[in-house]
């Protein structure tokens, strides 16, 4: 037997793409079922970075979504560039007007879900998308299975992808599960959450001979510290003591606080932007639709300005009719997509020490570093970038 729901926009996918857009659209009078695979617990519960750009915290503030975000978050006015033993702020006020807000996503996914369900919010956890279909036809079907093993089916008017980077939506859309542009980068971060004060007041990116090494936080007592490593690394390899030896020697010039290590991993490093971003009735947000290194912090970002983009189109099509927004949405993305994919690279390999670097590369990375740094024009298209650009589609 299949349960049969019938809804304006069926959402995969309860991340902050999808969260988020629901809660805009719900705004707007536009009812959406959403499910996810996942337990409430866990998705509340898995810690991840969360570095929000101006536009993304003034889109949760300004929309009910969050308070929290500036009650409890913290505001980065800048972060430090770190070679050559020496440390270089980058004034983000003073460049371009703007900052940061450092509020890990696991918080605004909680903030989300909160607001979600107090307002009556038809969102299922422990639900598995299993396929899409009907994408070219204005009434577009998700079929899914309950934790219980029952059979779902979804009929709406229109279907989000927002489920990730291994996306059941993405098939329906592009015609593959994969399909896309990748690249894969030779190294990755070795992670650790640990209980300690901040070592700084602000992040620091690190390009030390032996590799990148970035100073984050978390709170008052436990902090995010992640250093350059092999894709292929055992995380349980490492003793302590030789993680904050390798991470004290990445950041000369600065003494580390040292506390205990209670979460260690790798991760690595992908780039991915779907071949499609929408056929018909169905489009792909959030990590669904592209990942980015973690380097220029704009991962749940980018989330958020795909989310603004298609709140605005869905809106014109589902209560006017009008159906040129939605068709210009995956040109529209992809500008910030491209521009976002650009900068992730570009901090990546500027900060990152290639497996197979000779001493020229090593020269020329650090005279693109001084060139940054020294350069107001240098320094201002690091904080414009970091800070986020405008928002297309707000207003």
């Amino acid at each position: 037997m299949t349960t049969t729901v019938r809804t304006r926009v069926a959402i995969v996918g309860a991340g902050p793409a999808g969260l988020l857009l629901s809660h805009l659209l719900a705004a707007a009078g536009i009812d959406s079922v959403m499910i996810d695979q996942r337990a409430r617990e866990e998705i509340e519960s898995t810690i991840r970075a969360g570095i929000l750009e101006q536009g993304t915290v003034d889109v949760l503030t300004g929309s009910g979504a969050s308070d929290r975000v500036l009650r409890d978050g913290h505001r980065h006015d800048g972060i430090e560039l770190r070679f050559d033993g020496q440390g270089h702020r980058i004034d983000f006020p003073s460049l371009v007007g703007r900052s940061v807000w450092l509020y890990p996503q696991h918080e605004v996914l909680k903030d989300l879900i909160a607001a979600r369900l107090a307002a009556g919010q038809d969102l299922r956890f422990g639900v598995s998308a299993l396929h899409v279909e009907g994408v070219d036809t204005d009434r577009p079907s998700v079929f899914a299975t309950t934790a219980g093993g029952e059979d779902l089916r979804i009929d709406a008017e229109f279907v989000v992808g927002a489920d990730g980077s291994r996306s059941v939506v993405r098939s329906a859309v592009t015609g593959s599960s994969t399909g896309g542009y990748f690249r894969e980068y030779p190294f990755a971060w070795f992670g650790i959450l640990c209980e300690a004060p901040p070592s700084a007041g602000e992040l620091i990116y690190s390009n030390a001979p032996a590799g990148f090494a970035l100073i984050s936080q978390r709170s008052a007592s436990v902090q995010r510290m992640y250093f350059q490593c092999d894709p292929e690394a055992d995380p349980d390899a490492m003793s302590e003591a030789e993680i904050w030896d390798t991470l004290q020697a990445r950041v000369p010039g600065t003494t580390l606080i040292e506390g205990p290590v209670f979460q260690r991993d790798v991760l690595r490093f992908r780039s991915f932007v779907a071949h499609e971003l929408r056929r018909g009735r169905a489009v792909l947000v959030g990590d669904a639709a592209h990942t980015v290194p973690p380097t220029g912090a704009k991962g749940m970002n980018l989330a958020v300005a795909d989310v603004v983009l298609l709140d605005r189109a869905l809106r014109a099509l589902l209560l006017e009719g009008d159906g040129r927004l939605v068709d210009e949405f995956a040109e529209t993305a992809s500008r910030r997509i491209w521009k976002a994919q650009h900068f992730s690279w570009w901090m990546t390999s500027m900060l990152h020490v290639a497996p197979d670097a000779s001493d020229f590369d090593r020269r020329r990375q650090l005279g693109e570093l001084r060139s940054v740094v020294e350069s107001q024009a240098g320094r201002t298209y690091l904080a414009e970038a970091y800070t986020g650009w405008p928002l297309e589609g707000l207003g």
